[in-house]
């Protein structure tokens, strides 16, 4: 095992760069979108509510692969030239934000709603009372759950194997075929994705703990 690393050093290399560079443009982007939509599902217009059940329900319930093939193969052909990274990257946001968007939503709802009328009272609106006074409170409820979201991201950012994004799977999934090392190969790809996930996971723990 220790040769094959070595030997494929600069290959495993290349898809732990790629696959944290999608990890991260990933989860800053489906936060912010999640977080929109959450909001939206929680406003008092109910066209706001229903568009954002509708985004949440059709992205939720879709597999990610599809999503994802979507934009490799239909938004190229359409719309706009993107490769395989930039497809992968932009499936994985749109999913993963759905499911944020539930997450931050559950949060809103468990702060209590005098928090809102006494913001407002103040002379607030809808939108300063949510930046200021309830999403904080509503982040803090949901440290636990987001950082399953986050870690989830990372997992799911394989994906991107599927059409050519060079990632961390994109890359066992090459050196698995011209060495025919396969066990050996995805057992170094799997250290390389604790290596993304642990510390993840560490931090939201320590990050809950510091908030308690």
């Amino acid at each position: 095992m220790i040769k094959l690393l070595v030997d494929n050093w600069s290959a495993f290399i290349s898809g732990f760069g790629w696959t944290v560079l999608s990890s991260i443009v990933a989860l800053f982007f489906s936060l912010i979108i999640g977080s929109l939509f959450a909001i939206l599902e929680v406003m008092p217009s109910k066209t706001a509510r229903v568009i954002g059940n509708i985004y949440v329900e059709i992205f939720r319930n879709i597999p990610l692969l599809v999503i994802t093939m979507f934009f490799y193969l239909v938004i190229p052909l359409y719309v706009v030239k993107i490769n395989g990274f930039t497809a992968g990257t932009i499936g994985l946001t749109i999913y993963t934000s759905a499911f944020i968007a539930e997450t931050v939503r559950s949060g809103i709802n468990s702060v209590d709603i005098g928090q809102m009328e006494a913001s407002r009272a103040q002379g607030m609106t809808f939108w300063q009372a949510m930046r200021y006074i309830v999403l904080p409170q509503a982040f803090k409820l949901v440290i636990p759950p987001l950082g399953n979201q986050f870690i989830n991201l990372v997992k799911n950012s394989s994906v991107l194997a599927f059409v050519a994004g060079f990632d961390l799977m994109y890359q066992g999934n090459a050196i698995a075929s011209t060495t025919f090392e396969t066990v050996n190969t995805y057992i170094v790809v799997g250290v390389f994705y604790l290596v993304i996930t642990l510390p993840i996971s560490y931090y939201m723990q320590h990050l809950e703990r510091k908030l308690a």
